[in-house]
């Protein structure tokens, strides 16, 4: 899996989650997810597109390229596991889901691939 920056990582995974829940993705969709700049997040959607992680449409749509969309996946999966796994713990839902999004950058293959196999014996939804 190709290494990116953590924001460039959040920015595929919002990508994504916007993407099941719309159909489609704009850079105002972004902002008002993410509570970014309409400037900011125009800077980051460049920055992805040169990476050949997105594309952009004359429409203006967004879109995951192939790769683009394996790592929005992988975060996605990370953020996923450690959400559901601290909130079983008893953890409250929104600490749970800020926790995972810290987690989920900093995390070795290895470690994440390790909890994951202790997780989900334990959760069988996980």
């Amino acid at each position: 899996m190709p290494k990116i920056q953590e924001s460039a990582e959040n920015y595929l995974e919002t990508i994504l989650v916007l993407k099941e829940r719309n159909g489609t993705v704009r850079s105002v969709d972004i902002a008002a997810e993410m509570g970014f700049s309409k400037p900011s997040v125009s800077v980051a959607m460049k920055n992805l597109r040169e990476q050949d992680c997105i594309t952009m449409g004359e429409d203006g749509l967004i879109s995951l390229t192939e790769k683009g969309l394996k790592i929005a996946e992988n975060v996605y999966e990370r953020h996923t596991l450690f959400t559901k796994w601290l909130v079983s713990l008893g953890v409250d839902a929104s600490t749970a889901a800020q926790d995972a999004c810290r987690i989920e950058h900093v995390l070795s293959k290895e470690t994440f691939e390790a909890i994951k196999r202790h997780v989900t014996e334990q959760l069988p939804q996980a």
